[in-house]
């Protein structure tokens, strides 16, 4: 991937020595669908920024200023011209609108470099960070998946079912709302 710059921040690959960032966010995941890609320890970190390194799927957010990384992005492709996005920040960095500037800047590339047709993303019925952040977006609500998918357990061992809603934006509408400014 190449980099893409914006008024405040750098995306591009990950690097080995984003590990002790990657940990900053990770060590403790706020959204539960990041519950899977928790890491335990330094090393544990250490190992998944060489794994990122090596592919364009995950997208490291750094802070132009110092280079520091604040979040990541992914975009998973599913042929012929549709991804699946999604984000994650570390939550010292929130409310700064660091999550819009880079996502955009991701639809934007994903748009007109890589000739996506359409985006979307799931979103767990309760995150309402990122509900606003798919409606800033432009992004459209498709659906609502009842008891979609789990990713905790309750005190029984019994799965906790959640219900996720499926935002999405073709590159038409991507293009009107850009040429309004």
């Amino acid at each position: 991937m190449i980099a893409i710059r914006t008024d405040r921040l750098i995306l591009r690959r990950f690097r080995p020595d984003d590990a002790a960032d990657l940990f900053a966010y990770l060590h403790r995941p706020r959204a539960r669908c990041f519950l899977s890609s928790r890491l335990d320890t330094p090393a544990d970190a250490e190992a998944e920024a060489e794994r990122r390194a090596s592919d364009d799927e995950h997208v490291a957010v750094c802070l132009t200023a110092c280079g520091r990384l604040i979040g990541d992005l992914f975009c998973l492709p599913e042929p012929p011209d549709t991804f699946s996005v999604g984000w994650n920040f570390n939550a010292a960095y929130g409310g700064a609108g660091y999550a819009h500037e880079a996502a955009a800047a991701l639809f934007g590339h994903l748009f007109c470099e890589r000739q996506a047709r359409r985006l979307y993303a799931y979103v767990e019925e309760d995150n309402a960070a990122s509900h606003r952040l798919c409606a800033t977006l432009g992004m459209r609500l498709e659906g609502l998946f009842r008891e979609f998918v789990t990713f905790v357990d309750d005190d029984q061992g019994n799965p906790i079912l959640e219900n996720t809603m499926q935002y999405a934006i073709l590159r038409r509408k991507w293009a009107e709302r850009s040429a309004r400014g």
